[in-house]
């Protein structure tokens, strides 16, 4: 859609008011097949009649994006109408991005338009700024985690591209002990050891269907304070699993940069 190609109609995993990948973008005419994980509906899919599906390639589920394990059975059957095509998310948001930009082109878009050159040359300029941030804190360690009722999720970078990203940009970013062997995208803990990490910064999942009030945790559950970053209110939004354009990563990649700005690299001693 970045590139000018309208779908006929799109599948969500939260609601396409708050979904951050569709904002600023003109859904007018464009069927609403599901707001939330795991639920789409075929039937009405089938009679927009598509001659292509496009979703994400998920290495660790082997499957793309609405089709993985743990999905409605009926939603499935998404797969039986057209070929299903989807860029992995692996080891790069840069790599997610170029491909699809190159996807895109092969479907008859401009990918030549001057907005999306912009966009390219706002992204350079933000990871530059990001370096020269991380160089400047060479102590600070931070950890992306994600409070819920029942545990505190701690993030793999090994199957997270963006902080895959930051890594390789210099960001001494966290990689969990013991990541859960079925799901390896996180480290489970309980609440009891909420501190078993103990970062500088916390990147906070911020997906709209995630808590993000870092005091109101504290409220729920006294053990998060024990975090000695969330106690000091260290915690910056991790643009999670969404990214998937230039434009939209230089955003987040700016307002990162600032966080780590005014982060103190001694909170976790």
């Amino acid at each position: 859609m970045s590139f000018g190609i309208k779908p006929v109609g799109i599948y969500a995993d939260e609601s396409v008011k708050t979904d951050p990948n569709l904002k600023d973008l003109d859904l007018t005419g464009i069927t609403i097949l599901g707001e939330e994980w795991g639920k789409i509906d075929v039937e009405k899919a089938a009679g927009l009649r598509p001659d292509l599906i496009v979703a994400d390639w998920w290495p660790a589920e082997k499957a793309h994006s609405g089709l993985e394990e743990g999905v409605d059975e009926k939603s499935k059957k998404l797969a039986e109408l057209a070929p299903v095509v989807g860029i992995s998310q692996g080891k790069s948001i840069v790599d997610l991005a170029q491909g699809y930009e190159d996807l895109a082109k092969s479907l008859g878009a401009d990918v030549t338009a001057p907005a999306i050159a912009a966009n390219k040359q706002r992204f350079q300029a933000a990871v530059d700024r990001f370096k020269q941030a991380v160089a400047a804190k060479p102590g600070l360690t931070v950890a992306a985690m994600s409070p819920y009722e029942d545990l505190v999720y701690v993030a793999n970078p090994a199957y997270a591209p963006e902080l895959l990203d930051f890594q390789s940009w210099g960001l001494k970013v966290i990689n969990p002990d013991s990541p859960d062997p079925g799901f390896p995208y996180w480290e489970n803990l309980s609440w009891e050891n909420a501190d078993k990490y103990q970062p500088d910064l916390i990147l906070w999942d911020g997906r709209a269907f995630t808590p993000t009030v870092n005091a109101e945790w504290g409220k729920k559950q006294p053990t998060w304070f024990s975090v000695k970053a969330a106690k000091a209110g260290a915690v910056a939004s991790w643009p999670a699993y969404w990214m998937h354009t230039f434009g939209h990563f230089a955003t987040e990649l700016d307002k990162l940069t600032e966080a780590i700005k005014v982060a103190d690299e001694n909170i976790g001693d």
